[in-house]
């Protein structure tokens, strides 16, 4: 099992939203990185730490998990979509995505909490420069979150 922290900007998909749903697939994603990371790494039953970001106050808003493996992110045929890849086929899909459910709501954890703690000091988010969507993150990282949450 691997976990992840997958952002969100709450103004696209927040965890209101996320409550509602219940599940969703992480789709638009056009990072190469990001993209093989759930596209090759992501398992069903991953764990995901959901974080809001680019907004007033960022931070880790909720829990969830890989609930359906990589398959082609729809949103790249779609013309008149904001993420229309046009040179993205059905026979060759440059893009994919997975879904998620969401496990449960949390507190908020915002950035600066998640910066004081020295155990979490190597996490990607913190690192200058950082700016993917879904980084891995390491499982004592993910367990000591887990017990400030």
């Amino acid at each position: 099992m691997r976990y992840w922290l997958m952002k969100s900007e709450p103004s696209e998909y927040s965890i209101d939203d996320f409550a509602r749903d219940g599940s969703t697939p992480w789709f638009g994603v056009r990072n190469y990185q990001a993209r093989n990371f759930m596209r090759d790494q992501m398992k069903v039953g991953d764990k995901v730490l959901f974080y809001h970001s680019s907004c007033a106050e960022p931070g880790i808003t909720g829990l969830a998990e890989v609930s359906v493996p990589a398959y082609p992110d729809a949103s790249q045929f779609d013309r008149d979509g904001h993420y229309f890849d046009p040179k993205a086929t059905p026979e060759n899909p440059r893009w994919f995505n997975v879904e998620v459910r969401l496990v449960k709501r949390t507190r908020l954890m915002p950035l600066k909490e998640i910066r004081s703690y020295p155990e979490l000091a190597n996490m990607r988010i913190l690192q200058r420069g950082n700016r993917l969507s879904i980084t891995p993150v390491d499982p004592a990282e993910y367990a000591f979150i887990l017990k400030k949450l």
